[in-house]
């Protein structure tokens, strides 16, 4: 892209405003967690382990006995992703010890790492992309029929009228940015009983499913941002 004399690349979805440390953190969901949780931020926890065929310090067995641990203290259930990845896939709801093995098995045959949250009850899930501190955009993510809020498994964006919901959301959102010093990002956030608490935070800003019902506000978005970049 050019702007006048200045000349600036983007690379897929990162448009080249957040540092390296804050675009590693955000792409790394236990580092994302770990660092909430330092900062007091209420988040959903994200426990690291490792791909055996990586870790040489650990034995595969003592890796999945942390697993079933967590599994006990969660008999509703756990859910198992990639340490790194985006749009839901590979994400494995899990309610037994038979299920978690398959759910590990089909994540290391992919990934280098896997994340473990304990499974809640969301209410709401509330995605705010934020540049600066200033929220741009609050929609809830609206299931089909997957159990999953992702907008690749037919969530639909509905945006959120101004109200207690939106400014829960966008507060905690803007403190989880803010924790990890990043500029411009989504950040999923979820009502599980009467708390929100932050999911996720994505580096990469991806509006598609957003476009579709709402293409000015998507054209806003990077516009404003593509504005900072040439500032």
């Amino acid at each position: 892209m050019q702007r006048g004399s200045k000349r600036h690349v983007a690379f897929g979805y990162d448009i080249g405003l957040n540092s390296a440390i804050a675009l590693r953190l955000a792409n790394d969901k236990s580092a994302t967690a770990e660092m909430l949780a330092l900062s007091g931020i209420a988040c959903v926890p994200h426990y690291l382990f490792l791909s055996p065929a990586l870790d040489k310090h650990s034995s595969p067995s003592r890796a999945l006995q942390g697993m079933h641990e967590i599994l006990a203290k969660h008999p509703e259930g756990i859910v198992a992703k990639p340490n790194e990845g985006t749009s839901g896939r590979c994400v494995i709801l899990v309610k037994d010890e038979a299920g978690l093995e398959r759910a590990v098995k089909e994540i290391f045959s992919a990934h280098q790492s896997l994340v473990i949250s304990p499974y809640v009850v969301i209410e709401d899930e509330i995605r705010v992309i934020q540049l600066d501190g200033i929220a741009l955009a609050a929609y809830s993510k609206q299931r089909d029929r997957d159990w999953r809020h992702n907008l690749d498994f037919g969530a639909r964006p509905i945006l959120l009228e101004p109200g207690d919901a939106r400014a829960a959301s966008v507060a905690i959102a803007i403190e989880a940015a803010k924790a990890i010093d990043i500029r411009f990002a989504s950040i999923d956030v979820v009502r599980v009983g009467e708390q929100w608490q932050v999911l996720e935070i994505n580096a990469g800003v991806m509006m598609e499913a957003l476009g579709k019902s709402y293409p000015d506000l998507v054209h806003a978005i990077y516009a404003a941002a593509l504005d900072k970049v040439f500032g």
